[in-house]
């Protein structure tokens, strides 16, 4: 069958790992999904949701090479297809097993990409993927801030963790088409925006916007300039690394998605601070920024704000967030979908995860016992108004989605591939007759 627009929620299941990598911090845990994922899913059914970011706990599952235990994994994915649900599977979520270490492992590549493989051929049913989710945040935090995982602070530590994401998402996406050639791929990454606070600051805030592309630029195989391509080589990337990365031929199975939250604009000053800037542009010009870079259809695939005070503040960034989404689809621009992330409230997102302190943030469509949140009601009304408007309105893509609903499972690879061909779909997901560079829509969408 055909999707129009996806209405969308997901599971947070970040797991990175703190205190020099002796403490893991595992979102799943701590917002009693391994408890209640029974009930999680009867959620997204509630709010009338049929596309949910979802990802098995990357350090429980994956327990050595060619090793894993999909216990939890095999029952909470029978459970999302029995219930109908269209998982975007989320295989990386800022960490990795312990016995990988962490992301200065150059290893860490090849290996992920034989788990995705080994993902994709136990769940061949599976078309939606995020291999690594936001790699800019994760390569910023682990190897520049100092905050997750390796803790690194220096450029030569950024850049090493950048580069093994994106070549980890790349091999990934590779190797799931060997299993699943009608796979697409929803790249969510943060979107941001660096404004100069000065005439002072403008050099570094220009550097800042230049390197807030580093990830999709390698992901999609779009040459870098000269300061970046610098930038780069002066902190481990070689050329033959550099060209692995321009010969990528997979944007054609790519939907770029781009996260934004109130925290994703910042204020660069002179001597070098860079401090929150609240909301500036907004959703809608910087997916616009985004979208002239690199020409793919687009969702909005993460976003969400404190409750507060009065119950409303979140409901209103909802609406707001949904009329940038309107706005970014009236220009011209494909936009495919939107998300509240996540479904329930978290846990110690206020300090990034840097501390565990089991503060309950409340940012969730639903609380932590599950009873639903204010804005999960407006996002329920919001989904059920504008389901049937936009398909009627639609100028723009529909996906090609082999549904959990629709049909059994193939038996093995070979029946998969002879079902594509009666349904036509080889090419599914190639961003029309230009091939990787056109941003024309797919053959037969």
């Amino acid at each position: 069958m055909t999707s129009g627009f996806m209405f969308a929620t997901g599971i947070e299941n970040s797991y990175p790992t703190i205190k020099g990598g002796t403490h893991r911090v595992d979102e799943m845990e701590k917002c009693g999904h391994y408890t209640h994922w029974k009930r999680d899913f009867e959620c997204v059914q509630e709010l009338g949701i049929d596309f949910l970011r979802y990802g098995p706990p990357i350090h429980r599952t994956w327990l050595g090479p060619g090793r894993y235990d999909w216990e939890f994994a095999d029952l909470t994915f029978a459970e999302i297809r029995r219930l109908g649900i269209m998982p975007i599977v989320d295989l990386c979520h800022f960490g990795v097993p312990d016995w990988i270490g962490n992301f200065q492992n150059g290893d860490f590549p090849a290996l992920f990409a034989t788990y995705a493989r080994d993902f994709a051929l136990r769940f061949p049913w599976v078309q939606l993927y995020t291999p690594v989710n936001e790699m800019f945040i994760c390569a910023t935090f682990s190897g520049r801030n100092g905050w997750w995982n390796e803790q690194g602070t220096t450029d030569l530590t950024f850049v090493t963790a950048l580069k093994h994401l994106v070549r980890a998402n790349v091999l990934a996406m590779q190797a799931i088409l060997t299993v699943r050639p009608d796979a697409l791929f929803i790249q969510s990454e943060s979107s941001e925006y660096f404004h100069a606070s000065s005439p002072a600051a403008i050099r570094l805030a220009e550097t800042y916007n230049q390197q807030r592309f580093l990830t999709l630029d390698l992901n999609y195989g779009h040459r870098v300039n000269s300061d970046m391509y610098e930038f780069l080589t002066d902190n481990g990337m070689t050329r033959d690394e550099y060209h692995f990365f321009l010969e990528n031929r997979l944007r054609r199975h790519c939907i770029m998605g781009t996260d934004y939250y109130f925290t994703n604009e910042h204020r660069v000053y002179a001597d070098g601070r860079v401090t929150a800037s609240g909301e500036v542009f907004g959703y809608d010009e910087i997916t616009r920024q985004y979208h002239d870079r690199y020409q793919l259809p687009v969702m909005h695939t993460e976003t969400n704000l404190w409750e507060g005070s009065t119950g409303e503040e979140a409901v209103d960034w909802l609406w707001k967030q949904w009329a940038n989404v309107l706005r970014v689809r009236n220009i011209g621009i494909p936009i495919l979908g939107f998300t509240w992330y996540s479904l329930t409230d978290q846990v110690d997102w206020d300090t990034a995860l840097r501390e565990d302190n089991g503060n309950v943030n409340p940012l969730g469509l639903f609380d932590l016992d599950r009873n639903i949140r204010r804005v999960g009601e407006c996002y329920r009304t919001l989904i059920a108004d504008w389901s049937s408007v936009l398909p009627a309105q639609s100028h723009c893509l529909v996906l090609p989605l082999d549904m959990p609903r629709d049909e059994a499972p193939p038996r093995d690879k070979a029946d998969h591939l002879r079902r594509l061909a009666v349904r036509g779909l080889r090419r599914a997901g190639s961003f029309g007759p230009g091939g990787d560079r056109s941003p024309g829509p797919p053959g037969g969408w």
